[in-house]
């Protein structure tokens, strides 16, 4: 029997952001969860996300693992990559895909897109006490830029507010001493996938934080950041699917 599949959504999303990659997991015999975080479910108040720690959706995912019968394989996007990562550390995990992470405490960006959306956040006030709001424009823009017109608009009509606390963690996390993102090698086989055009978390970013968890990198050429949707998502989840199988040959 295979090992089930948790799959955690990035900020701003929900669960729905893998109805298409989830397609190809299933087709070869996983079980697939897809969580929403917490907060993110359809009609949640905004304010549900405020003062909800990194920790806190990592502590969910790695509760949700805990309850499968057996340690399931986690793929995460983006923040939900970060989510990943953490919750591998807190539970039993058979392997981890990160498809375009958040970079973990101690990685610094590699462009000045990066480091534009950290400091500008900074621009909200106290955002880390707030829910943010999602930026239609600026995800239309550099995560959504290789999908189609129909397809953006579907998938901006369903974003939702953010932690501020989380986004604080994640995109400044020099100035936490808490050191919440913090991650290193789990213990578990790890993949790393990020978009070759990708300017969200580019690739420079991406390997470094793949070496910091001593997980194998692989670049797709031609991708942009939302690898589970746009253009080529089915050729991201065959090489997601490769490398899983190549791993249960080799046990």
């Amino acid at each position: 029997m295979k090992a089930p599949i948790v799959m955690v959504h990035g900020a701003f999303c929900g669960a729905w952001a893998f109805d298409r990659f989830r397609q190809p997991f299933e087709a070869a015999g996983h079980q697939v969860l897809t969580p929403d975080l917490r907060g993110h479910g359809a009609g949640a108040a905004a304010e549900a996300v405020i003062n909800v720690s990194m920790h806190d959706y990592a502590d969910d995912i790695a509760r949700l693992c805990e309850e499968q019968a057996h340690p399931p394989i986690l793929i995460g996007h983006s923040m939900g990559g970060l989510v990943a990562a953490m919750a591998a550390a807190k539970t039993q995990v058979q392997a981890l895909v990160l498809l375009a992470p958040s970079a973990p405490w101690g990685v610094s960006a590699s462009s000045m897109e990066e480091a534009i959306t950290a400091f500008g956040l900074h621009l909200l006030g106290p955002f880390w006490a707030q829910s943010v709001a999602p930026d239609a424009e600026l995800m239309k823009r550099y995560s959504l830029d290789r999908t189609d017109r129909a397809d953006r608009d579907a998938i901006v009509a369903r974003l939702r507010p953010e932690s501020g606390r989380a986004l604080w963690e994640t995109l400044n996390w020099w100035l936490d001493p808490f050191m919440t993102t913090r991650v290193g090698p789990t213990g578990a086989p790890c993949l790393v996938i990020a978009g070759e055009r990708d300017v969200v978390h580019p690739p420079a970013t991406v390997r470094q934080t793949a070496a910091q968890l001593d997980a194998t990198f692989i670049e797709a050429p031609g991708m942009s950041h939302w690898l589970p949707g746009e253009p080529g998502w089915r050729e991201v989840a065959e090489i997601a699917l490769g490398w899983l199988e190549g791993l249960h040959e080799a046990a």
